[in-house]
């Protein structure tokens, strides 16, 4: 019995790990490059506000989605006709308010719910519209919100931005998804969502977070968003606070590398290139992190960390969550067809977004 105990023990530490690479390998380089440096890494009162904001931003979101509002919609949005277009932009939509992250874990299993034989490119598709979408806003995703806030841009600035590459991508996802179409349109097995009364309190704390994301109230205001929750609504502040500390991690080593390698990236195409190719191997949130400290040039690596999200499945974390939930799903099938298909068209639209920055992205 206590022989079980420790595999079941040390069968959940390495399944952790493996969960948590990131925050693991962050913490590591972190501590080895400050013992090499001699030097203890300060954080700034900015890098805090990231901090604070991303994770008022988890809780309030976390909020919507156990009122029901945000399952609610996505129900409505699969009925009718023309199913694969409404998911699609409802992914892209969602994705810009309530992060890419969050737009597929609501959609995809709702998705994959329908009767339709074309469920993996209907997955396919939702994941490339949330990292697209998700690039116009800088709530869309922790990168953008990082960028946003660490190089102190307007909003309508950031916007303007990246606007070309997001709506580009939804065009192009429009058209395809109005030549794709399923057997059927009807939803099995799904029961109608209640929406809570919290989802009108979290409504209008998110709300509240907007502006403070757009400086127009102080960012400490953000605090309602923590007591409400603490007292009326707990289970909502049961949010990923290891992506929290691997943002505190990452922050650190990359102030350490500013000091081991003491230069700058000033070429935007250079810096470009670089966070789209580095996204492919350690993914565009730590891609951000680290090359902000070696460059002024904050639209060349908004554009790179987000093109960067295509193609490599840990280009994003959302295509992690994406692939994840559909080989893990009953009724996925073929998972080495889809895994290509994945890629394949990962890849295509991440040579599209590198065309598109080379062709507009820089005017």
């Amino acid at each position: 019995m206590k022989k079980d105990l420790n595999l079941k023990t040390r069968a959940l530490f390495l399944d952790f790990i493996l969960k948590e690479w990131l925050l693991f390998a962050s913490a590591i380089g972190l501590i080895v490059t400050s013992i090499y440096s001699h030097h203890i890494p300060s954080f700034s009162v900015e890098e805090f506000e990231v901090i604070f904001i991303l994770a008022v931003l988890f809780i309030t979101v976390k909020g919507l989605e156990r009122s029901g509002l945000i399952l609610r919609l996505s129900q409505l949005l699969e009925q009718g006709k023309l199913v694969s277009l409404k998911l699609v932009v409802a992914t892209f939509l969602l994705s810009m308010l309530i992060t890419n992250d969050i737009a597929l874990i609501v959609i995809v299993p709702l998705t994959l719910l329908l009767n339709t034989n074309r469920k993996d490119i209907l997955v396919i598709l939702e994941a490339l519209a949330a990292n697209s979408g998700s690039a116009l806003t800088p709530l869309g995703n922790p990168q953008n919100l990082f960028i946003y806030w660490f190089y102190g841009i307007r909003p309508e600035t950031f916007i303007l931005s990246i606007a070309t590459f997001s709506v580009a991508f939804l065009i192009l996802l429009i058209l395809i998804s109005l030549f794709i179409r399923t057997t059927n349109n009807k939803v099995s097995n799904l029961k109608t969502t209640k929406i809570k009364y919290t989802a009108f309190v979290y409504g209008a704390l998110l709300l509240i977070l907007i502006l403070t994301v757009l400086h127009i109230i102080p960012v400490l205001i953000g605090v309602l968003v923590i007591v409400y929750t603490a007292v009326f609504d707990r289970r909502s502040l049961k949010i990923d606070y290891t992506l929290l500390l691997t943002f505190i991690c990452f922050f650190g080593l990359a102030e350490n590398m500013k000091i081991l390698f003491s230069f700058n990236i000033e070429h935007s195409e250079h810096i470009f290139i670089f966070s789209a190719l580095a996204s492919q191997i350690i993914g565009n949130v730590p891609t951000t992190l680290l090359f902000a400290k070696f460059t002024a040039q904050w639209k060349a690596l908004l554009w790179g960390s987000n093109v960067g999200g295509f193609g490599s499945l840990v280009g994003s974390f959302a295509n992690l969550i994406a692939y994840k939930l559909y080989i893990t799903h009953k009724s996925a099938n073929n998972i080495a067809s889809f895994t290509i298909k994945f890629m394949v068209l990962g890849y295509v639209a991440f040579l599209i977004g590198i065309g598109l920055y080379f062709s507009m992205g820089r005017i």
